[in-house]
């Protein structure tokens, strides 16, 4: 039974918006606009996997400024019943309600397994999972740590965003480099973390975000790993038409 006829979902992640500033990052937001206006009358559901935002804190009563024409198009695609997904990435994991009260769309911060049409799917952004990155796994559990957001959100915003906005720029700056190749099975941390889970159950895709780099690999006959690459050189993004999925670059 197709629990969608006529219909697709798709997956998109890593707009990084923000960086590496205004001008740049406006450009980039009214691509994946133009982007979701193209695909809204095709889509069953939209799942956005991760660094949305640079970064992302929610303060009490105040949000990021900016990202209006995306927020608005959120907003309009739930308003028409279509459900959008959004996962945190490593770069807006601080997400509070917001998304929720004001865009009716829910927020995830771990993996989650779908089945459509008799397919598996295991998704999610992808940051800390698989072997390696020890020191990244580290600070995740501290950024992730109830005390320690309540604690930076006693900073003014202007001091908060402004260390925020250096730290994120280093981040970029050091691990820029290796992400624009296949590093080899062994060495790509979310397919050896896939092949583990494999190891217990099957899955038919894999899908997640964070690396930048768009990836589909097969790691069985019947199982495969895709990276949705990213917004911001590549502007890919995978799309499930009730039996397989594809991943896709966008051009306007």
């Amino acid at each position: 039974m197709n629990d969608f006829p006529d219909k697709k979902i798709f997956f998109l992640s890593d707009f990084h918006l923000g960086a590496p500033d205004y001008t740049s990052s406006l450009v980039r937001e009214k691509k994946i606009v133009a982007f979701l206006n193209s695909i809204q009358a095709q889509a069953a559901q939209i799942f956005i996997m991760g660094d949305i935002f640079d970064f992302w804190y929610e303060y009490k009563t105040v949000v990021p400024k900016g990202y209006t024409r995306l927020l608005g198009k959120l907003a309009e695609l739930t308003d028409a019943g279509i459900p959008v997904h959004v996962f945190v990435g490593n770069h807006d994991m601080w997400m509070s309600d917001y998304f929720q009260k004001e865009l009716n769309i829910p927020v995830y911060f771990e993996p989650k397994v779908y089945e459509w049409n008799g397919k598996s799917f295991y998704i999610g952004h992808g940051d800390g999972l698989g072997p390696g990155d020890y020191g990244y796994k580290m600070i995740k559990k501290i950024f992730r740590n109830r005390f320690c957001q309540w604690l930076f959100g006693q900073l003014h915003p202007t001091w908060g965003m402004g260390l925020a906005n250096y730290l994120s720029r280093k981040s970029r700056a050091k691990t820029g480099i290796s992400e624009d190749h296949f590093l080899g099975e062994n060495n790509e941390w979310l397919i050896v973390y896939a092949k583990e889970l494999l190891a217990e159950r099957h899955y038919d895709y894999f899908i997640f975000g964070h690396r930048h780099f768009p990836i589909d690999y097969a790691l069985q006959e019947n199982s495969r790993y895709i990276n949705l690459g990213d917004w911001i050189q590549y502007f890919t993004y995978a799309v499930f038409d009730g039996t397989k999925v594809d991943l896709n670059r966008w051009k306007e």
